[in-house]
């Protein structure tokens, strides 16, 4: 496994991180157990979670996904071998079972979501600590155009941010500050207002897929010349780019066939582009999903891809990226088919 330094820190992650969203709802303990127990014995050292988890939020499952991925970490004695990642959720109307409710990133709210993730993972520190989206309106969760909006001005100011990062670090319960759905913008004001402080900005997790490659646009040349890798999340594109859902209903038991709402991917453009992914791939070979995360894992910027898996079978496909590259002939029908249906997931 192709091991990454998380920006500026001296922690090494695997290039593939196994993502714990389902655990707790999708999976059980002893099916997420299994997984994790595969990931880790292929390579995998990163593990990512957040407070709201398991995926869709709920107050039954929330923290199920902490709890589990916890037990495991101490059941099996690997907590020196593993990296924890985890996040605090952010403003919303359907998280108020969440600390009741209050979800901002200032001092005491940060302090108090760290306590909790630290009681429910059964450790002591966690070695990434996100902030899963930005308090203010801005381009995230699919939205294309930025609205400004002058009203918007009811969210903790970055600079607190930073100072409760700062001192989550310092009190020896977070190792690195991390960021989610942000923009260019956001990012480097958290870097700007950081500097190289103990808090800065060691990573930023975005969606990045071959239906949603926006990251390129604005982020892509900060995180290189910041040291502000991307962590990328959904490279199938919501299971999309496996090619499951391309013919007939979504397969019972299914990511879209449980929780239907969630039509991001599966717009007509980015049916039509999903197609010519999945006949790519099939024309030379490869697996669809394979050929997806591979793409991910060559990128320049990326430190790790996060997988999602249900089952052990969809688990190991994934992990089989790791050791393709793909040829330059794949990659060059890959950005002819970006060319001409670009980012019609974002």
């Amino acid at each position: 496994m192709h091991m990454n330094t998380l920006g500026r820190t001296n922690i090494r992650v695997s290039r593939i991180c196994l993502g714990t969203m389902t655990f707790g709802a999708q999976n059980d303990q002893a099916s997420s157990f299994r997984l994790m127990d595969i990931a880790y014995d292929r390579g995998v050292n990163f593990f990512d979670s957040a407070e709201m988890y398991s995926f869709p939020a709920s107050p039954e499952t929330q923290g199920k996904s902490e709890e589990i991925l916890g037990a495991w970490i101490n059941d099996r004695g690997l907590r020196d071998k593993v990296v924890i990642a985890t996040k605090v959720t952010g403003p919303g109307g359907r998280f108020e079972h969440i600390r009741g409710g209050d979800l901002k990133f200032t001092r005491a709210q940060v302090a108090e979501a760290v306590d909790k993730s630290l009681k429910r993972l059964g450790t002591d520190v966690i070695d990434l600590y996100q902030t899963h989206w930005p308090e203010r309106s801005a381009n995230y969760f699919g939205k294309r155009g930025y609205a400004h909006d002058p009203a918007d001005k009811d969210w903790t100011p970055i600079a607190e941010v930073v100072t409760a990062m700062e001192e989550q670090v310092q009190a020896g319960k977070i190792r690195s500050f991390g960021l989610s759905n942000e923009t260019p913008w956001g990012v480097m004001e958290h870097l700007r207002l950081g500097g190289n402080g103990s808090a800065r900005v060691a990573a930023i997790q975005n969606p990045y897929n071959l239906l949603n490659r926006t990251f390129e646009v604005g982020l892509a040349e900060m995180a290189i010349r910041e040291d502000v890798g991307l962590f990328a999340y959904s490279p199938l594109g919501f299971g999309a780019l496996t090619g499951k859902y391309l013919d007939g209903p979504a397969p019972k038991g299914s990511r879209l066939d449980l929780f239907p709402d969630f039509k991001r991917h599966f717009k007509p453009r980015g049916i039509e582009a999903t197609r010519r992914y999945v006949d790519l791939a099939r024309q030379h070979d490869l697996d669809p999903s394979v050929m997806a995360l591979a793409f991910v894992n060559s990128r320049p910027f990326l430190v790790s891809n996060i997988i999602g898996a249900t089952t052990e079978d969809q688990l190991n496909t994934n992990l089989d990226s790791e050791d393709v590259v793909l040829s330059e002939d794949v990659l060059a029908a890959i950005d002819e088919i970006h060319e001409d249906i670009p980012n019609p997931a974002p």
